[in-house]
């Protein structure tokens, strides 16, 4: 897919070094659209939406903030450890959003499985539809995040 100049600057901004140390791309050569679209296809094969995704995300995390970097057992399912640090990341889209620090990790008791996220990773899900790109530190590649949420 063709991409547009404002897109090749944000995909700019997303480079590691850029706005984060790591960066939001990891190592995928894709361009930004062609991300975004093969995860936009993925979660509709799923029956889901991005805001379902974000939102069972940002509950999790809102849920785990009452342990205060402790962990915190959300509906007999979930292990969830909130760590804050200091200081916010902007959106990568170029609109003016800033996220807090944090990183959330969320473990699936029954799966044995766990990922980890931060609020900018649900703000561009929610607001963008990206999911980060492959090899990305904080990429939830859709399939696997909608299991260990237990929304599939």
């Amino acid at each position: 897919m063709k991409q547009t100049p404002d897109f090749d600057r944000i995909q700019e901004n997303m480079r590691a070094g850029s706005i984060t140390g790591p960066g939001f791309l990891g190592d995928d050569e894709r361009n930004l659209l062609d991300i975004i679209s093969e995860d936009e296809s993925k979660v509709k094969e799923l029956g889901l939406t991005n805001e379902i995704i974000a939102d069972k995300l940002e509950m999790l995390m809102k849920q785990g903030g009452k342990g205060f970097g402790s962990p915190v057992r959300v509906d007999d399912r979930f292990v969830v450890i909130v760590e804050e640090s200091r200081g916010y990341i902007p959106c990568p889209f170029r609109h003016g959003h800033l996220s807090k620090k944090v990183n959330v990790n969320v473990r699936n008791i029954a799966l044995k499985e766990e990922i980890d996220y931060s609020p900018i990773s649900i703000h561009l899900i929610r607001e963008h539809g990206f999911y980060q790109g492959k090899g990305s530190t904080y990429r939830l590649d859709p399939e696997m995040v909608a299991k260990i949420l237990e929304l599939i």
